[in-house]
Formats: structure tokens, C-alpha cells, sequence
């Protein structure tokens, strides 16, 4: 082993210290080596700008302790956490439940549509209908369908399998023009004189007894000139749900409503003025037709049956936008995130039908407009004018449509 060298200890390298500072101008100054060596000698340890854990007067905390933080801070961080977790469940909630929905449709429909995904830039017609199936839920025992029959019928099927009774036709027919601002309606009677395309002359409503929802498009295309670009099928059980789950719907009567639907099973006795109705109420003011109040009352007609039904799609919406329900709403979100696509059997899946909602929230509440006859045929038919058909299409799409409206043909 060789001799160790004698001589005194070789000096410690000089060594540029390096730290990173907060700000980029500071990276610009020269570091103060000599008051760092000069701390490092005496065992001090070097200062540290805004250092985790210091304390008043510079010092700093125990090695490993965290800095404490106000009590109403981490509550309120984790409230927002918990918050935005619950509205992400009721928007995948949502989307869900419409995606379900949009696979019931009959295949055979959305060829004969005119939509795209983009309903938030471009307005687009959707076609709403409701048909006179009934389940046991709405209708008394001499009118009740099974499941199956129910299911199939408001998938746009014309008839369904184990059906005991039908033919079915589309107890209710609107249009809602929505997207880009714009949220309108029109309704179309359902006794309304057409024609079928391969079927002839006959009510408006006969087209979905005849070939289920295409042929009930092809229909109100030809007869006001328009294209539909989305279509829609009520499932009553779920309106009455997502009606029930927001808590009702608030409507304002313009007349006093007394009614019996499906055989008696169903009625309802309103005085005209403001009313918050429940899901089976809502139903019941929906599919009233015939006045039960006596003289000086509606007279029971489709068109008062339209606008009661144009009351409630209002009154929904309202419920939905309404500033002073956003608690509730809120903290009912995912129940009504569930429920409101299963309101209807539609062609939009979970994109297009929350550009609807958007729409909806953002396009004003017009009033009711409704297709007005002029006269009525020996066989129980609305006849609808050529100038009535072009009035309602222009108001309904803010211009004039793209076709001649076939309207209703003389009788």
C-alpha cells in the first residue's frame, strides 16, 4: 500500500449553488455564493422564499407537518368535488337512457328523416306523436294491451305482436322547430282530412294505423311541405315519470276542464286559473277531448285538445328552467337525467337530444298554435285551407317551406 502523501488537505472545489426561485426575473440575478458559504461554515441552513411550512416570524414548521388550512376551505373543496360528481352522474345518467331509447326505434324510420347531429346550429322539425294504445296503467280493463303489443306500437310499428285490439293510430301529432335560438310548436289534429300516400284520403291519423311511423312522416311531409328531420313516440309511463320526478307540471287553465278518458278510469274535474298537475293528471288533460262540465265550458274539440297538450309541454319546460327550482332539480338530477329521454322513443341518441334540452332552456316559451279548420266533412273530417296550411308553416319555421303544401283535398 503506498505512503500516504504528506502536506496539508487539498482545498475544497469551488461549486456554483444552484435554486430555483419563484418568477422568471428571478433566475436572472446572480446568486450570493459568499453568504451561502458563509451560512453553510456555520451550520445555518440556507433561507428559503416561501418555503412550505413556515410559520410567523420566518420560522419554519416541524420537518413532515403540512400546512394547516382553514376548516371551511377543505369543506367547501370537497362540496365542489361531491357537486360535480353528482351532475356527472346525471349527465351519464342521460346519456344513457336516451342511447336506450334511440335503439327501440323501428328501423325502418330513420330512412325516410332529414336530420343531422347538429340540431344546436341548425333548427330542426322533430315530429312528436302519441298513439291510442293503452296499458293497463291508462286504460280500463276492456282497453288494455300487453307490454309487448305497447312496446312495439310506440317503437313506430303500426301493430304489434299480441295486440288484441287496433289497428293504432297517433292519438297525438306536434311539431317542435328547435335549435339555434329557436323553440316553436304546431299541432295537427288528429281528425284532420289528408292523403295517405298509397292509402288515399282519409284522417291525418290513420297514416300510423296504416304503415307506423314512416308512412306518418311521408305523410306530414306532403300535407304541409316541410321535412321532418327527427321523430319522436310518447311512452306514456315515462312522461308520467319524468313528470312525476320533477315534481309536476305547472299549467294555466283558460277554461274550466272536466273530463273522463278510458272508459272512466281516468278523470278530472279543474277550474280554469293556475293548476301544478301530476303525472297521471297531466296524461288525462292530455288525451281530454269530450267537456264534461256542461254548457259554457271548451267545447271538446282536437284543436282545445291540441292546446292542452301544447300547456304541458310548456309547463315542463318552465319546470325545467325555472331559476327558483335549480336546488331541486339539482339534487333530483340523475332520477330526472333517467327519465326525461324515456318520455318518448325517438331517432335522437344522447348528442342530439341534449342540443333539445339546450334548446328548450334557451328559445323562449312561444304560445300554442294549432292548425285551424274551416269546416268540417259529412264524415267527421277536419278540412285544413291551403292559406291556414301556409300561415301555420311560416310561422312555424320563420319562412316559407320548401315544398307546396298539399293541405287538406277538397271534399
Amino acid at each position: 500500500m503506498p505512503p500516504r502523501a504528506e502536506g496539508p488537505p487539498p482545498e475544497r472545489p469551488d461549486y456554483k449553488v444552484y435554486r430555483s426561485r419563484r418568477g422568471l426575473l428571478s433566475r436572472l440575478r446572480t446568486p450570493d455564493l459568499a453568504t451561502l458559504r458563509r451560512r453553510e461554515a456555520s451550520g445555518q441552513e440556507p433561507p428559503r422564499r416561501g418555503r412550505v411550512g413556515a410559520g410567523a416570524g420566518g420560522r419554519r414548521a416541524p420537518a413532515g407537518a403540512r400546512p394547516s388550512r382553514p376548516a371551511w376551505r377543505r369543506v367547501l373543496r370537497w362540496a365542489g368535488v361531491a357537486a360535480l360528481a353528482w351532475i356527472v352522474i346525471s349527465i351519464v345518467a342521460f346519456a344513457v337512457s336516451a342511447q336506450i331509447q334511440r335503439s327501440k326505434l323501428a328501423g325502418n324510420v330513420t330512412s325516410v328523416l332529414h336530420g343531422n347531429p347538429f340540431l344546436a346550429a341548425s333548427p330542426q322539425t322533430i315530429l312528436v306523436m302519441g298513439t291510442d294504445v293503452r296499458s293497463g296503467q291508462f286504460a280500463g280493463p276492456a282497453e288494455a294491451e300487453s307490454p309487448r303489443c305497447v312496446a312495439a306500437v310506440e317503437s313506430g310499428r303500426p301493430t304489434g305482436p299480441g295486440c288484441k285490439h287496433g289497428p293504432y293510430r297517433s292519438d297525438t301529432i306536434m311539431l317542435i322547430r328547435a335549435g339555434r335560438g329557436v323553440f316553436r310548436k304546431l299541432s295537427i289534429p288528429r281528425d284532420t282530412l289528408a292523403t295517405i300516400p298509397g292509402i288515399g284520403e282519409d284522417k291525418i291519423n290513420a297514416a300510423y294505423a296504416n304503415g307506423g311511423a314512416k308512412l306518418a312522416v311521408k305523410t306530414i311531409e306532403q300535407f304541409l311541405g316541410i321535412n321532418v328531420d327527427q321523430v319522436a313516440i310518447v311512452d306514456f309511463d315515462g312522461f308520467r315519470k319524468f313528470i312525476d320526478a320533477i315534481g309536476g307540471v305547472k299549467v294555466d287553465l283558460p277554461t274550466r276542464v272536466c273530463s273522463s278518458v278510458s272508459g272512466g278510469a281516468f278523470g278530472l274535474k279543474l277550474s280554469a286559473g293556475e293548476h301544478t298537475l301530476n303525472g297521471f293528471q297531466a296524461i288525462t288533460l292530455a288525451r281530454t277531448r269530450e267537456n264534461t262540465c256542461g254548457s259554457g265550458q271548451f267545447t271538446g274539440t282536437d284543436v282545445e285538445r291540441a292546446e292542452f297538450q301544447q300547456l304541458i309541454i310548456n309547463g315542463v319546460k318552465d319546470r325545467l328552467t325555472d331559476p327558483l327550482r335549480l336546488p331541486y332539480n339539482f339534487v333530483k338530477g340523475p332520477f330526472i337525467g333517467w327519465d326525461a329521454p324515456k318520455v318518448m322513443v325517438s331517432s335522437m341518441g344522447a348528442w342530439t337530444m341534449t342540443q333539445l334540452v339546450l334548446a328548450a332552456a334557451i328559445g323562449g316559451s312561444s304560445g300554442t298554435d294549432v292548425l285551424k279548420y274551416s269546416e268540417v266533412t259529412p264524415a267527421g273530417n277536419l278540412f285544413i285551407s291551403k292559406d291556414e296550411c301556409e300561415r301555420a308553416v311560416r310561422a312555424f319555421l320563420g319562412g316559407p317551406p320548401p315544398r307546396t303544401p298539399a293541405c287538406s283535398p277538397a271534399p
